[in-house]
């Protein structure tokens, strides 16, 4: 059975802040509810969420504050902002301090459980979660064994640098997905740390002049703006 997504709200309206957490735990999710963000910050400490429900009209510490800290101390889980503001430069500001969606009041409860969803959904596909690693991958003339780790042209081996293997297994194990700079990080210096001595974005050039005929038109490791890179490739069984 799939585990329940982990949400906090933090509102310091005791009478929203407990009807969020009745409705969205009514809706299968796991809520945790604080009033500031002191006791946000401790709940951060003590175990991960997947997601921050958050005011932004909240005293003493309003919730672009609240959110620019977050940010700057380097959480990166998904932070919907609920404003009793519509005003589209109060939006703005929102997205620009680190929210990744905005909600103003009065709004209808199944909206706000489509913006949790659709917040979810996007996480993770950022995250990349691997799909595939025992397959073959074919894209042109190339066949990648994501299991052994092998890249193949017209039936020979290649021989490419460490970096560029590791990078080409993170995109291989989810094929046709984007994946994010910061999981291609993350999987490659949990292989070979020393491997990434420059930016992924360095090494993503590299491989494609190994794999694509025209590394600027690329056909096979694809951008997608927003979230990283995908490999287009079809899988063999």
């Amino acid at each position: 059975m799939e585990q329940a997504n982990r949400i906090i709200v933090l509102d310091d309206e005791a009478e929203l802040r407990n009807l969020l957490q009745r409705f969205l735990s009514g809706h299968g999710f796991e809520v945790r509810a604080v009033a500031d963000g002191k006791r946000l910050e401790r709940m951060l400490q003590r175990e991960p969420y997947d997601l921050l429900v958050l005011d932004l009209m909240m005293e003493p510490e309003d919730g672009l504050s609240v959110c620019r800290r977050l940010r700057a101390e380097g959480h990166t889980l998904p932070i919907l902002m609920l404003t009793a503001k519509g005003d589209a430069a109060d939006k703005v500001i929102g997205l620009e301090t680190g929210a990744d969606d905005y909600l103003a009041k009065p709004f209808l409860p199944d909206e706000l459980v489509a913006r949790v969803k659709a917040l979810l959904r996007r996480q993770k596909m950022a995250a990349g979660d691997p799909t595939v690693t025992t397959q073959r991958l074919r894209f042109g003339d190339f066949v990648f064994d994501v299991g052994q780790q092998t890249l193949l042209r017209d039936g020979a081996p290649i021989d490419i640098h460490s970096a560029q293997m590791l990078l080409l297994h993170a995109l291989g194990s989810s094929p046709n997905r984007a994946v994010s700079r910061e999981n291609l990080l993350a999987r490659a210096r949990g292989r070979d740390h020393a491997a990434l001595d420059r930016s992924v974005d360095v090494q993503i050039l590299r491989l494609r002049q190994i794999v694509e005929e025209d590394p600027a038109k690329p056909r096979f490791i694809k951008t997608v703006w927003g979230v990283g890179y995908m490999l287009v490739a079809g899988v063999e069984s």
